[in-house]
């Protein structure tokens, strides 16, 4: 199911629940990919969860949605334009509320679950407006510290889970910038899993699978 109704366009799989609030799965794809991607992994999800993914606001040539626009100059050094993060940041966060309202979900069991770009965004949301996010599931991203409102240390973490993967191969996005997440998260307070493996920038079936079992462990 697409809609165009809230503030992002998403595609959805309903929960299996009708009795109840739903948990939700807010789904945050990478950097020139779009909404479809990440859902492919809908049907392999607990049926219980609300499964939403979402497609990023920035239109990319020839195709590809992007959160934040990414250049490079002629030495090849990578730039990231931090004012359309912040923006995608905040309007991911209203997002939330959206999905709550609209789709019934339950506002104490919010997963945002991010690929690279999107992971960086789903660690920015979550540190940034802890109170709207139970648990981020952050594969080939980092934690990029200058997308975090400011006094974010100050927040309640008392209810957020985080697990954190990436590929030791990975060309896109460097491992070490990935190493520094759990114990920047456990500094915090956050209960943190971090796991590595032998891949580039990508999710093997391994990767998924040890997500699955992190979900089912609440």
């Amino acid at each position: 199911m697409t809609t165009k109704d809230l503030s992002l366009e998403h595609v959805l799989r309903p929960s299996s629940l009708t009795k109840e609030k739903a948990p939700a799965i807010i789904m945050l794809h990478g950097y020139g990919s779009n909404e479809n991607d990440l859902f492919s992994f809908a049907p392999e999800l607990d049926k219980k969860y609300l499964v939403i993914s979402v497609k990023a606001p920035i239109p990319m040539q020839p195709f590809g949605n992007a959160w934040y626009a990414i250049t490079y100059d002629p030495g090849n050094n990578k730039f990231t334009d931090d004012e359309q993060a912040m923006v995608s940041r905040d309007t991911i966060a209203q997002f939330i509320d959206e999905v709550v309202e609209s789709y019934n979900a339950d506002p104490n069991q919010i997963t945002l679950l991010g690929f690279s770009q999107g992971a960086i965004l789903s660690y920015a949301v979550a540190l940034s407006y802890p109170e709207k996010v139970n648990r981020v599931v952050g594969m080939s991203g980092y934690i990029h510290q200058t997308l975090l409102k400011e006094n974010y240390e100050k927040g309640d973490f008392s209810n957020l889970k985080v697990y954190s993967s990436h590929g030791s191969v990975d060309e896109v996005v460097p491992v070490e910038w990935d190493r520094k997440t759990k114990p920047f998260l456990e500094n915090l307070g956050i209960e943190t899993k971090y796991s590595e493996f032998p891949i580039g920038h990508g999710v093997s079936p391994e990767n998924f699978r040890e997500v699955q079992q992190w979900l089912a462990k609440g």
